[in-house]
């Protein structure tokens, strides 16, 4: 039965992603915790630690499927932590040697580190999809350089731009983001081995040695010191997803305002019924970038929950570190939905470069305004420049004139331009400033 419309066989094909789930599914997790105590028997079976055999025979026995269910929902109502109960499992799968199993080890120690081999793999997918979308975007953003549209500010029309630079300018977080990827790996990744209090006393002179070995079995590096309540990896970890997931969202929200009947410059990938209506027939809903929204609100929440778990008690937290557990799956969950949702995006937008330019046409020349004072404005001073274009724009309003018939009108303007000139200064194409500079700078750091 699922509670959360993200694990929902249904509702779930919108939210979220079954590749995801599958990490951070229940099953998986307590696989990964038998992981753990599978190496930490070999490493102790290596170091002399615990007898070889029986370091073979705890190997041999941890899998899921020598545990039961029942078994490990009854261990941990009881206890309130699942570790014991599959202590317990393992410990019987592996016969006489069980008794060696879970050797100096504490609960969280096996937990924390098997939610980093979940964490590992979950990054591994958020990362291919980072990098799916960067270089769909660049492609974008590479057709289009020379596609001019309106570039708004404060949602009206401000000076033209090219819909190639606003690919760019989507794809440059992405950038960051697999930067920042890389460095959280160095933080997040590594193993918690330290014993019921953080001081490994169990294992006398052979901690530190364990918990490298451990670390390295287990392709992780070693702490410094134990972080059973250091949570600022963790806490990290969600924070970096909000950040992702608030470029989605910045993707989304002008996807949505782009694709309204009235602007109609760029919609969501065709497919036949993906967004209709139950009652309107015509309708075509920017289905995906809802979405997007919504996984990114619902992650964005989810960072204050993991940041206040930093604030732990003592050696091991009482209360704190749980709700990790709630807030932690869902933001991996949900972002790489939003992530699946924007790749489709990026790689299949449709875009309409005669309606772009139908809209920079709307206004008839106002849109350039600026280009024109600032032609004028070596020759008349750039305060008299503003005043006459102006001037003119008030008259293109107020008679609804093209701008470039009311500047000819002024004889400070026709004095000195004439027709050819004017209506060059007011072609959208011909004021573009950098535009093309920024979309190369952006597709040489992503290539």
């Amino acid at each position: 039965m699922a509670v959360n419309p993200a694990d929902s066989p249904i509702l779930g094909t919108l939210y979220g992603s079954d590749a995801m789930r599958a990490v951070f599914d229940e099953s998986r997790y307590f696989q990964r915790m038998l992981d753990v105590e599978a190496a930490l028997a070999r490493v102790q079976g290596r170091l002399g630690i615990i007898p070889e055999a029986a370091a073979q025979a705890i190997v041999a026995a941890a899998s899921i499927e020598n545990l039961r269910t029942e078994d490990l929902a009854a261990s941990a109502r009881n206890v309130g932590y699942p570790v014991v109960g599959l202590v317990a499992g393992l410990s019987k799968a592996a016969g006489e040697a069980g008794a060696w199993t879970h050797w100096g080890a504490t609960t969280q120690d096996i937990m924390d580190t098997a939610t980093v081999l979940q964490v590992r793999e979950g990054l591994d997918l958020i990362e291919a999809d980072l990098g799916a979308i960067l270089t769909a975007l660049i492609a974008q953003a590479d057709t289009h350089r020379n596609t001019v549209m309106a570039g708004r500010t404060h949602l009206q029309q401000g000076l033209p731009v090219t819909f190639g630079l606003k690919c760019a300018v989507w794809a440059m977080p992405f950038l960051t983001h697999l930067d920042r990827l890389r460095q959280l790996r160095i933080r997040v990744q590594q193993v918690e081995f330290a014993g019921a209090a953080g001081t490994l006393a169990s294992l006398g002179d052979q901690g530190i040695a364990v918990m490298q070995a451990l670390a390295e079995e287990l392709d992780l590096a070693a702490p410094l010191a134990p972080w059973h309540v250091c949570r600022d990896a963790p806490a990290e970890t969600v924070s970096f997803l909000g950040l992702v997931t608030g470029s989605l969202a910045k993707i989304a929200t002008d996807i949505i305002l782009l694709a309204q009947t009235e602007v109609g410059e760029v919609a969501e990938p065709y497919v036949a019924g993906r967004g209709q209506s139950s009652t309107m027939p015509q309708k075509r809903n920017p289905i995906a970038s809802e979405y997007i929204l919504a996984a990114a609100r619902m992650v964005q929440a989810l960072v204050p929950v993991m940041q206040g778990a930093m604030a732990q008690d003592h050696e091991r937290a009482t209360g704190p570190w749980q709700a990790e557990a709630l807030a932690l799956p869902q933001a991996f969950v949900l972002t790489h939905g939003a992530l699946l949702h924007t790749r489709a995006i990026a790689e299949g937008m449709v875009v309409d470069a005669a309606q772009m330019r139908a809209n920079l046409d709307l206004t008839h020349g106002l849109i350039v305004s600026e280009a024109v004072m600032m032609g004028l404005a070596p020759v008349l001073g750039r305060g008299e420049a503003h005043h006459i274009v102006k001037r003119a724009c008030d008259i293109a309003l107020a008679e609804k004139l093209p701008l470039a018939d009311a500047l000819a009108r002024d004889p400070a303007v026709s004095g000195r331009l004439d027709r050819a000139a004017i209506e060059k200064l007011i072609d959208p194409a011909n004021y573009l400033g950098s535009a093309q500079g920024f979309v190369d700078r952006v597709l040489a750091a992503a290539r």
